[in-house]
């Protein structure tokens, strides 16, 4: 990996083309190294957690709009929808099938300097393939930039810090992947990674006090940009730059100012692009930093016994878990019985509080009116407070897999005075974990997913050519995908009428 120092210029100074962030990314995405065999092979897992995760999520009502969208725009060649045959415009196709991966917050991740979602470039890459005809090698190559890129990006630039949402690295990362994918050239895919990083900054209130829908929407609308922004590069047409390091571009006005540094590591040529193998899926539905206090709940609901006992539970952890999803955040929300979804999936003290209680975690049942309404998991929720604690900061960033935590120490004070501790580092399905994810795993929770959703022979068939993905031709490519009854489809509510019929 060569270390790039990023910085903003001023307009005047000179700064060749050749040394622009956006350039750097572009030849990574134009480099023609091969895939390793360990990388192909992560690729075909998190295709098959996707369409997991977008099957379990089929009939929400988010994910039902955002595939009637796509429905009105059908387009020949065009690409898949989930759950629908036919073939619609590649940009909407990857906007229904970005909000149905998005939409339970059950898919990988990968955290470092940002947080991101990094199979979140699968929709929009696969959704050009499979428009442009190109073959399962070719995905398989797109796939491996989109993560090497939005990966190598949250390592060294951090958005939240500055409000900014985290998609603005997942942007310029499915540009890339797609570049990759349609075998662009460096200055395509330059002036298609400046225009979908311009496009694609927001700021972060879609994660904070009163979180809707948007938070699935979000990183779809940056899939979709990318498929634009590459069609505009293909055209001719060009982006602002330099986009990051610019007087007046996303470091200087969005970011860290005009003195501020980062150092964004990316491939050398010929260097394979291995980072997905560094990113990991989640086994729970919820946020990821939600994963091992989960798992640490469940742990400990022998030891504690009768919870009504529990006078107090404070959850020692990192600086981000403490002010993204616990006490820190300052927001009353997280503790609101009447709280949306996806406020739920933002609330640990909630999430620890029904994981004590019921030792399972559930996609649909954990997060339902009723469960949240419940007396006695109020009661509970309101006990428990997050801390953030130095060494768990300290860990958080640490650049060793064997180091790094995203867990917590749980204190649990009871009414009589006595105080039981344990803690968990990382959760169960980490790569480090009790439990960690292969395709075995995978598979399984495809099947999990999917069950009362997708029929069990189309569950066979799509499972069948997943796995073939890296032999998929060109003709083949459109079965990455699945097709659900009407009977399926009408569990989605009743949805009022857009400019889109």
């Amino acid at each position: 990996m060569k270390n790039h120092l990023v910085r903003t210029r001023r307009s005047a100074e000179n700064f060749p083309r050749e040394q622009h962030l956006a350039w750097r990314i572009a030849e990574v995405a134009a480099d023609p190294v091969a895939v390793a065999a360990e990388t192909a092979e992560m690729i075909v897992n998190r295709i098959i957690d996707n369409a997991a995760v977008a099957a379990a999520a089929l009939t929400r009502r988010p994910v039902a709009n955002a595939r009637a969208q796509a429905l009105a725009h059908p387009y020949r060649p065009g690409a898949t929808v989930f759950g629908v045959g036919g073939s619609y415009s590649p940009e909407w196709a990857a906007w229904a099938n970005g909000v149905a991966v998005r939409e339970l917050d059950f898919h990988d991740t990968f955290l470092a300097a940002e947080y991101s979602h990094p199979g979140d470039n699968i929709p929009p890459i696969l959704a050009a393939a499979q428009h442009a005809g190109r073959s399962g090698r070719d995905l398989i190559r797109g796939l491996a930039t989109g993560y090497e890129i939005q990966i190598d990006l949250a390592r060294g630039i951090c958005l939240h810090e500055y409000k900014i949402d985290h998609v603005a690295h997942l942007g310029p990362a499915a540009a890339a992947g797609i570049g990759t994918a349609l075998g662009l050239d460096t200055e395509t895919a330059y002036q298609a990674v400046g225009q979908a990083l311009h496009t694609t900054t927001a700021t972060r209130q879609s994660r904070k006090g009163e979180i809707s829908s948007w938070k699935a929407y979000a990183p779809a609308f940056a899939g979709k940009m990318a498929i634009e922004a590459v069609d505009r590069a293909l055209r001719g047409e060009g982006a602002p730059a330099p986009i990051w390091e610019g007087e007046d571009g996303v470091l200087a006005r969005l970011l860290g100012g005009p003195d501020a540094e980062y150092t964004v590591p990316l491939p050398g040529p010929g260097e394979p692009k291995r980072a997905i193998l560094d990113s990991y899926t989640k086994e729970h539905s919820a946020e990821y930093q939600s994963q091992a206090p989960i798992d640490l709940a469940r742990r400990l609901r022998d030891r504690l016994g009768d919870l009504s006992q529990i006078a107090s539970i404070v959850l020692h952890t990192s600086h981000h878990t403490h002010v993204v999803i616990g006490t820190g955040s300052g927001d009353p929300q997280k503790f609101d019985p009447g709280a949306s979804r996806e406020t739920l999936d933002h609330s640990v003290m909630y999430i620890f509080a029904v994981a004590l209680q019921d030792g399972v975690w559930h996609h649909e049942r954990s997060y339902a009116p009723e469960r949240a309404r419940r007396p006695d998991t109020v009661e509970l929720w309101q006990k428990i407070s997050t801390a953030e604690d130095p060494e768990w900061t300290r860990r958080y960033h640490r650049t060793d897999p064997a180091e790094r935590a995203f867990g917590a120490r749980a204190e649990v004070t009871l009414r009589s005075g006595e105080v039981i501790v344990d803690e968990l580092a990382v959760a169960d399905a980490h790569p480090l974990g009790a439990r960690p994810f292969a395709r075995e795993q995978y598979l399984a929770k495809f099947r999990t997913l999917a069950e009362g959703v997708v029929a069990p022979a189309e569950q066979d068939r799509f499972l069948e050519v997943a796995q073939r993905t890296p032999e998929l031709s060109a003709a083949e490519l459109p079965q990455l995908s699945f097709t659900v009854t009407d009977d399926v489809l009408a569990r989605a509510p009743r949805l009022p009428k857009g400019l889109f019929r």
